[in-house]
């Protein structure tokens, strides 16, 4: 990392597999960044305040709130987005077909947040867990329309194709 002329300071970041390299003003949110620098606005914000989860994205394999953390926090390291879920063709991944075949999505605000949050849960267990662990890593996603159970299923869907994320 290392600052311009003008105040800004440059990040070297991999998303989704690619290498991008920016200057950004140091107080820059991250979420801001991956949206507006990025263009990747499958990312959600709404609190801003690390509440509601839906910003959540994966810092080297990690769920974090990316409204939380600052542009200039992930240089050197590596993100995913929603994003990175599908294929380049526009294929769902199984995890996101469960979600649309188990109606583990409605309005769709929370779902790219729960998705990742998802993803990170059955990349740590590819059998899905039980529906406690999967209620316990979900629990930081707020979903205001589904009640949860479709998500659980969706997750749990998801695991028993043999495919996870």
């Amino acid at each position: 990392m290392s600052a311009t002329e003008n105040g800004l300071v440059t990040v070297r970041v991999t998303v989704n597999g690619r290498a991008y390299e920016r200057a950004v003003e140091p107080r820059k949110a991250l979420s801001d960044f991956i949206r507006e620098d990025l263009g990747l606005t499958g990312t959600h914000v709404a609190c801003e305040h690390g509440f509601c989860g839906v910003c959540n994205i994966l810092l080297d394999g990690q769920t974090v709130r990316s409204c939380l953390m600052f542009a200039v926090q992930v240089d050197g390291h590596a993100i995913e987005t929603v994003e990175s879920l599908a294929s380049p063709d526009g294929t769902l991944s199984p995890l996101q077909q469960a979600f649309n075949d188990h109606a583990g999505l409605q309005c769709g605000y929370c779902t790219p947040g729960m998705l990742m949050t998802a993803k990170e849960h059955l990349d740590r267990h590819p059998d899905g867990g039980t529906d406690e662990e999967i209620r316990e890593a979900i629990a930081g996603v707020l979903c205001r329309c589904t009640g949860y159970q479709q998500i659980i299923e969706s997750i749990r869907a998801a695991a028993t194709t043999g495919k996870g994320a």
